[in-house]
């Protein structure tokens, strides 16, 4: 009965541990991976340069209220005919005292409120433009660092193979030398050979660790490294649009070319407004007063207006005018130079995507398999005596030279792909 219990109990307990200990081995925080669209939110969410950029933005929006307002209207108060001193030995001062109250208003002519309003209207597109120019460069910025992360990832992966495969040779070879079919100095050569592998993928840790870091930063995220992990696409796309279409697609996006031409229309709003504020601005007024008459003896209240008009004897807005006038056709200079700088920007960008891909399309077509081919037949050779050593380690090396310039090359054809996405303005090639 005694030996029936314990049985029971223990096929009630291990159960129970083995849950634990796999409870107890798995990771208390696991890694998050985060696709570009996800990379892309939270960079558009916590990013404090783009942050602030935007509360700039919403500075300009709240300047449009206050060059819409109205002038205040001016109210004074008047007190005359109080009696200052003794007159034939009468002294009544306050007798002859009248009190007026005065209303006054500046009309503003020539539409001044509207333009102040309209330049402010477009000061704040200007500033709506540069903040997407500063978002468009800070995502290259995001998307430069998310490739090589990708990248980073791709070589990691790319020297544990190498590294794995390598063991297996080593294995192989010291079967061989135990079975007297390979020298000691040629098992030493081949095992000294493994601390090139262990190097690659040292290096490639490192470098994907400190791409992890660096994108962090831009995120303005406190995860730890190691709880941090992106996925995307690591290959490249054979086609690519005519140029003609990426130059279309950059004049209606470039955010920098939209504030240039936004500039010049302010430029010529600001001009306008320069010329309406050459013109007169009346002053219109009224007052109340309490006798106040001294032609009419029964007109005790009474009440008046008046117009002030000042006299332009000097125009003092002539400069402003001649000013304005030349900052059109500075802002249309500008203009010119944004086009052409946009155009240079677009050229290069597919001029350096085209010759990335002119790479590319060899390496996927035959040096890959190439490379896997020549491998796998001198390492057959030699381990059945049909190659030299040097050539099995040769045919190694440039396996794995191949592989990691395939590599780089996606890496740089993605940046590629980038740098002609913040060219023309938006997302063209994922």
């Amino acid at each position: 009965m005694s030996i029936k219990t314990s049985s029971l109990q223990l096929s009630l307990v291990c159960p129970a541990l083995l849950f634990g200990l796999m409870l107890w081995s798995q990771p208390s925080h696991a890694q998050a991976s985060y696709t570009w669209d996800q990379i892309k939110d939270r960079f558009e969410t916590n990013n404090p340069t783009l942050r602030a950029d935007a509360i700039g933005v919403q500075e300009m929006k709240a300047q449009e209220i206050t060059a819409y307002l109205r002038p205040n209207p001016t109210f004074g108060l008047t007190a005359d005919g109080t009696q200052f001193a003794p007159h034939d030995g009468v002294w009544t001062p306050f007798k002859g005292s009248s009190v007026v109250p005065a209303l006054s208003y500046l009309h503003e002519r020539e539409h001044k409120r509207d333009l102040r309003l309209q330049s402010a209207q477009e000061g704040t597109h200007i500033a709506t433009s540069l903040h997407a120019d500063l978002e468009r460069t800070l995502l290259f910025m995001l998307r430069t660092q998310f490739i090589q992360t990708l990248q980073a990832k791709a070589i990691v992966d790319l020297s544990r193979q190498q590294l794995d495969y390598y063991d297996k040779i080593i294995d192989i070879s010291g079967s061989r030398f135990r079975s007297g079919d390979l020298a000691q100095i040629d098992l030493d050569r081949i095992e000294l050979q493994r601390v090139q592998y262990e190097s690659d993928l040292q290096a490639a840790e490192v470098n994907l660790r400190t791409a992890k870091i660096q994108m962090l930063q831009l995120l303005n995220d406190r995860t730890p490294v190691d709880q941090f992990d992106v996925t995307g696409r690591f290959d490249f796309t054979d086609q690519l649009q005519p140029l003609d279409g990426f130059r279309q697609i950059a004049q209606d996006n470039r955010p920098d070319l939209n504030a240039s031409l936004e500039s010049v229309r302010q430029a010529t709003t600001n001009h306008k407004l320069a010329i309406a504020n050459g013109s007169t601005d009346p002053t219109f007024s009224g007052w109340y007063t309490w006798n106040a008459s001294n032609n009419n003896p029964n007109a005790n209240q009474t009440v008046g207006a008046g117009i002030s008009i000042p006299l332009r004897i000097f125009d003092r807005n002539q400069g402003e005018k001649q000013r304005t006038q030349l900052d059109i056709g500075r802002n249309q200079r500008l203009v010119d130079a944004t086009r052409a700088s946009v155009f240079s920007d677009v050229d290069s960008a597919y001029a350096q995507l085209d010759s990335n891909l002119a790479l590319l399309r060899p390496y996927k077509a035959k040096y890959l398999d190439q490379a896997v081919r020549v491998r796998e037949t001198v390492t057959y050779a030699w381990q059945h005596g049909g190659a030299s050593l040097l050539d099995f380690l040769n045919a190694q090396s440039d396996y794995r030279t191949v592989q990691l310039a395939y590599a780089q090359l996606i890496g740089a054809y993605l940046t590629a792909a980038g740098q002609l996405n913040l060219a023309v303005g938006r997302e063209v090639i994922q």
